[in-house]
């Protein structure tokens, strides 16, 4: 999986390509443990995602909700193999998604 970060001052944008699963979720995890303290708010660009699994799903979860305090965090360019993960995964009612 590549990472790609980008910084608009406390604004944090980060585009992933590849798949985010049980052998890449940590690498994720490291990176935004790494800087969301000092970000207001979190955009994700999944346009380059292929797939996400639970291990995904679980940064997700922890990125959201040290986003929530702040800011926020918003996922963008969701595609329909991912879409639908969330979608039964109930993640769809918890993340703020912009297809």
């Amino acid at each position: 999986m590549k990472i790609e970060k980008k910084a608009n001052g406390s604004a944090l944008e980060i585009a992933l390509e590849g798949r985010l699963d049980t052998m890449t979720a940590p690498e994720l995890e490291k990176e935004l443990n790494g800087i969301l303290g000092s970000a207001d708010s979190l955009v994700l660009d999944f346009g380059k995602l292929e797939y996400i699994s639970s291990a995904g799903l679980r940064v997700l979860l922890s990125a959201h909700k040290a986003m929530s305090a702040k800011g926020g965090m918003k996922v963008t360019k969701v595609n329909e193999i991912v879409q639908e993960v969330f979608e039964v995964t109930g993640f769809a009612d918890i993340l703020n998604i912009e297809r």
